[in-house]
């Protein structure tokens, strides 16, 4: 599945202010744009988790991820 969803200069301009960086102190994230890509799926369709296309994740993680980042005040 292509990225539709954040065209480059979007992700450019918030990239550098979300978590998981690698000059952020614990684990490194994988891909934060997949993530934001996944999550902004789920904000655009309202569909359920368990309906996040599987070329953007699995939609637990996704779901868990999302569920620590509004925990810690990300989003």
């Amino acid at each position: 599945m292509p990225r539709k969803l954040l065209r480059d200069v979007q992700w450019e301009r918030i990239k550098d202010l979300l978590p998981g960086k690698a000059t952020d102190c614990g684990a490194t994230a994988k891909d934060n744009r997949l993530f934001i890509e996944a999550v902004l799926w789920i904000a655009l369709t309202g569909g359920p988790w368990r309906d996040l296309d599987p070329a953007l994740s699995n939609w637990h993680v996704t779901y868990t991820r999302s569920s620590r980042w509004g925990k810690k005040g990300a989003w």
